[in-house]
C-alpha cells in the first residue's frame, strides 16, 4: 500500500512524566488532523483537539474494529477472530449488553460500595503504617496505590487479586496493541477469553450479586440479565479498557507526586474534603488515564478540516491531548484541584464510553479522602524530580513514591 511521504510519528511520552506529549500542542495548533503512523507501521489520522475528539467517539460513521482483526488480513493465514469485548460491539449486541450492565455501574448503584472501599483503603494505610519504622519512607505505590483498585476491581467483577499476575500482563498487552504483532495481541486476547470468575464472595453480595453475574435456579437467564457468553464479554471489556486495573493505581498517589510542589493544593483538601470530588476530576483530567492508541475505523468517507478519510482508514482520537486543549480549559497545562467545570474526556464520549467511569472516580476520591484523614501530614520523602516512572507500558505511573508523614 503506497503512503504519503511526510508521515508523523505518534508523540512519544516525555521519559519520567505521566504524559501528554508535548508534542501535541503544536498539532492542535497547525496539524489537528494529520496522518501518523502508527506503532505497528500502519497509519492512521490523528486527531488532537477537544472538540473534534469527543465528537469522533461519537461519530457512528467510526465504529472500533475487533482488535484480532486489525489491520485486516486476508488469505489462509488470516487468524481465527476473537470474541469481541465490549468497547468493539455494535448494534442491537452493544445496546443489549450496556443496557444489562449500564445500572450497575451508575453513580446512585456504586454507592453502596463507598463504606466497603473505604474500609479496603484504611486497612491498607493501616498495614502500611505498621510496616515503617519511625523515620523511614513507604513506598505509596506498592502498599496503597496498586493493591486498592486490584482489590475493588476483585469485589465488583469477580477476579482474585491473587491472580493478578496472571491477567494483569494480557491486559497491559491489549492495551500496547498498536505497537505489537498480531500474534502477541491474538494470544492476549485468546487468554483473557478463557478466564472464568472463582468466587470469593457469598452469593448476593457485591455488584455481581445484582445482575453482572446472576442466573435464575434452574439455570435460565432472565430478561435484562447477562448470558455466560455476556458475562464473559463484560469481564474481558474491563481488561481491554484497562479503567478499572492497572492505571487507577497511580492516581491515588498522584496528589503526592503531582501535588507537593503546589502544597497549597493539598492543604486546601485537608481543609475543605468536600472539594475532593472536584480535584479527583481535574486528576483524571491533568494526569492521561492512559497513553495508549484508540482505533477507530470510518465505514465512509467524510472531511475534517480539509482532509479527507476515506472508508477504511484508521482514526486515532487522542483523549490525553483533548484534556489539555486551551480552547476548552483555561489554563489547560495547570493543575487546578478546584476546576470546574471540567468536561473532560478522560472516558472517552459517546455510547462506547467507559462504563467503569464512576467507579474510577469513587475509588480514587475515596482514596485520596482517606489518605489526607489517616495522614494529614503525608508528604513525598524525595524532591518530586527524582521519582522514578514505570515507562513499560502505555498507563505511565510512578514506579515508587517515597512518603513520610
Amino acid at each position: 500500500m503506497s503512503r504519503p511521504e511526510a508521515l508523523v510519528p505518534v508523540p512519544d511520552v516525555d521519559p519520567g512524566t505521566a504524559g501528554p506529549p508535548c508534542a501535541y500542542a503544536r498539532l492542535r495548533a497547525e496539524q489537528p488532523v494529520v496522518q501518523a503512523q502508527l506503532p505497528n507501521g500502519e497509519t492512521g489520522w490523528l486527531i488532537s483537539r477537544y472538540e473534534d475528539v469527543r465528537a469522533a467517539f461519537a461519530d457512528p460513521r467510526l465504529v472500533r474494529p475487533l482488535l484480532s482483526a486489525w489491520p485486516p488480513r486476508e488469505g489462509a493465514d488470516a487468524p481465527p477472530p476473537a470474541l469481541p469485548t465490549f468497547l468493539e460491539m455494535t448494534g442491537e449486541h452493544h445496546e443489549r449488553v450496556r443496557r444489562a450492565v449500564l445500572p450497575m455501574f451508575g453513580r446512585r448503584q456504586l454507592e453502596f460500595m463507598r463504606p466497603r472501599i473505604r474500609a479496603m483503603a484504611g486497612e491498607l494505610v493501616d498495614a502500611m503504617v505498621a510496616g515503617t519504622a519511625d523515620g523511614e519512607a513507604a513506598d505509596l505505590v506498592t502498599s496503597y496505590a496498586e493493591p486498592l483498585p486490584l482489590r475493588v476491581l476483585r469485589e465488583t467483577v469477580g477476579l482474585p487479586y491473587e491472580d493478578r499476575e496472571i491477567y494483569l500482563p494480557h491486559t497491559l498487552t491489549l492495551l500496547g496493541a498498536s505497537g505489537l504483532s498480531m500474534e502477541e495481541v491474538l494470544a492476549a486476547l485468546y487468554a483473557l477469553q478463557g478466564l472464568r470468575r472463582r468466587p470469593r464472595l457469598p452469593p448476593g453480595e457485591g455488584p455481581r450479586g445484582r445482575g453482572l453475574h446472576r442466573a435464575a435456579p434452574d439455570g435460565s437467564t432472565p430478561p435484562g440479565w447477562l448470558t455466560e457468553p455476556g458475562r464473559r464479554h463484560q469481564l474481558r471489556r474491563h481488561h481491554a479498557h484497562g479503567g478499572l486495573q492497572d492505571q487507577p493505581s497511580s492516581t491515588p498517589a498522584t496528589p503526592c507526586s503531582r501535588c507537593s510542589p503546589v502544597p497549597d493544593q493539598l492543604r486546601r483538601l485537608r481543609e475543605a474534603p468536600e472539594g475532593i470530588g472536584t480535584a479527583a476530576e481535574e486528576l483524571l483530567r491533568y494526569v492521561p488515564l492512559m497513553n495508549a492508541i484508540n482505533i477507530l475505523v470510518a465505514t465512509e468517507d467524510f472531511t475534517l478540516h480539509g482532509q479527507r478519510i476515506r472508508a477504511g482508514a484508521a482514526v486515532v482520537p487522542v483523549p490525553a491531548s483533548a484534556n489539555r486543549d486551551p480552547e476548552q480549559f483555561v489554563d489547560a497545562d495547570h493543575l487546578d484541584l478546584a476546576r470546574t467545570p471540567n468536561a473532560h474526556v478522560a472516558f472517552g464520549h459517546g455510547p462506547h464510553s467507559c462504563m467503569g467511569g464512576h467507579l474510577t472516580r469513587l475509588q480514587l476520591a475515596i482514596a485520596i479522602e482517606v489518605l489526607l484523614e489517616r495522614l494529614p501530614g503525608i508528604e513525598l520523602a524525595v524532591p518530586a524530580g527524582t521519582i522514578p516512572w514505570d515507562e513499560s507500558t502505555p498507563l505511565r505511573a510512578p514506579a515508587v513514591l517515597p512518603v513520610r508523614w
